[in-house]
């Protein structure tokens, strides 16, 4: 079952015969392969030629002897097409030392449009970004959305039922073709866990103490969307028999994030309009591999929500933030070229105490950008003084603006 990725798929479409490199990132298995696939047959759609096309994927073993930067390069300059437009499309291309040399050199051919995709950001470090400054554009994708999901699932019914499979299935697209056999999913994710911990994150950044990635991993996983700082995880993990310090848990807060399995949302003062740099919030990328790797323990509905809303949020373009004005915190602030726009995300509001709490941190904002409050709550969309409060479901499924 292929879904088609609509968001992404019209952002490369925008980007073609652009002189530009277009770079798409994300976790493994999130669906980048797919995605150039999707794109490759719409341009053969649109009349170019297959001898136009040329796509290697780094992990298959028919293409090892071209991990050799020279010999990419050779190989790739002998297939270009004479007064033609050739489209290189490069997956998992981290796997290349030196690739930004070959994809340097390619770039000042004419007719030559490059893709490549890599899952982590490292590909992206400062000495990469570097070489090609200026000359990239970054697509980074993201597991499926609820409205893909749903859309997945053939039909869009049913939405309350299919949110609970969203979250404990996993959004990892793979696993739509495994409904309905929790081993599977749970093996399939294993197996994605463990790649990234191993194979991106162990080997290449030389980490010996494998057991402490797990554990920084584990409590991240445990408390997303509460108040963290690396001291705080690694005097909590000493606590509990763990020994280790707020420089090694900061390292692997960031491979882990360089591999795109976590999230930060730094803090931004809404008043002072500026950003904090303590007490970050984390998110994972899929709530799935939470579960698998929690267990029971994962059943937290409210951090899970306010999880869901965050990842939609970058999906939509914003740069998302945790807001703070006086003594109050507001979930998320969402910032575009547009302005920002503010969020509390709470399970229910029913009782009205809930409801003031979730109120006042957005009745302190002064300003006239929108302010939400997503419940899962299915009565009518309410007001209270220019506040919506609207259901977390429509408005993933963007059914409501």
């Amino acid at each position: 079952m292929i879904i088609e990725r609509a968001g992404y798929l019209n952002k490369l479409i925008a980007f073609k015969d652009k002189q530009l490199i277009k770079i798409v990132t994300g976790i493994r298995r999130c669906g980048k392969s797919t995605l150039l696939t999707i794109y490759q047959d719409w341009l053969r759609d649109q009349g170019v030629l297959d001898e136009q096309i040329i796509t290697i994927n780094f992990e298959d073993m028919d293409y090892e002897e071209l991990t050799d930067y020279k010999a990419l390069y050779a190989y790739l300059k002998s297939r270009l097409v004479k007064n033609k437009m050739t489209y290189i499309f490069l997956d998992e291309i981290q796997h290349v030392e030196n690739f930004p040399k070959v994809i340097d050199s390619l770039y000042i051919k004419k007719n030559v449009d490059i893709y490549i995709t890599g899952s982590n950001a490292y590909m992206l470090s400062n000495e990469i970004a570097t070489l090609i400054s200026g000359r990239y554009v970054q697509i980074e994708m993201l597991p499926l959305s609820f409205k893909e999901y749903m859309e997945g699932t053939g039909n869009m019914n049913d939405r309350a039922i299919k949110y609970t499979e969203y979250l404990e299935n996993s959004s990892f697209p793979y696993t739509l073709e495994l409904k309905g056999q929790p081993e599977e999913i749970r093996d399939y994710l294993e197996g994605i866990y463990n790649t990234i911990v191993v194979k991106d994150i162990v080997s290449r950044k030389k980490i010996t103490d494998v057991m402490i990635l797990k554990s920084v991993l584990r409590f991240v996983f445990d408390n997303i969307g509460s108040p963290l700082s690396s001291k705080k995880i690694a005097d909590t993990m000493s606590s509990n028999g763990r020994k280790t310090d707020a420089k090694t848990v900061e390292k692997y807060l960031d491979a882990l994030m360089e591999s795109y399995v976590i999230y930060q949302a730094k803090r931004y003062n809404i008043k002072g309009k500026q950003y904090l740099k303590t007490l970050e919030k984390y998110y994972v990328v899929d709530i799935g591999l939470r579960y698998m790797l929690l267990g029971s323990r994962a059943y937290d509905a409210g951090h899970i929500l306010e999880n869901v809303v965050y990842l939609e949020l970058l999906r939509r373009g914003y740069d998302v933030y945790v807001g703070k004005i006086d003594n109050f915190e507001v979930d998320f602030v969402a910032q575009n070229s547009n302005g920002m726009v503010y969020y509390q995300v709470a399970l229910t509001v029913r009782d009205e105490k809930t409801l003031e709490r979730e109120l006042r941190p957005l009745m302190a904002i002064r300003d006239h950008y929108p302010k939400y409050i997503l419940t899962l709550d299915e009565e009518p969309e309410a007001q209270y003084d220019g506040i919506r409060r609207i259901n977390a479901r429509d408005w993933l499924l963007g059914l409501l603006f």
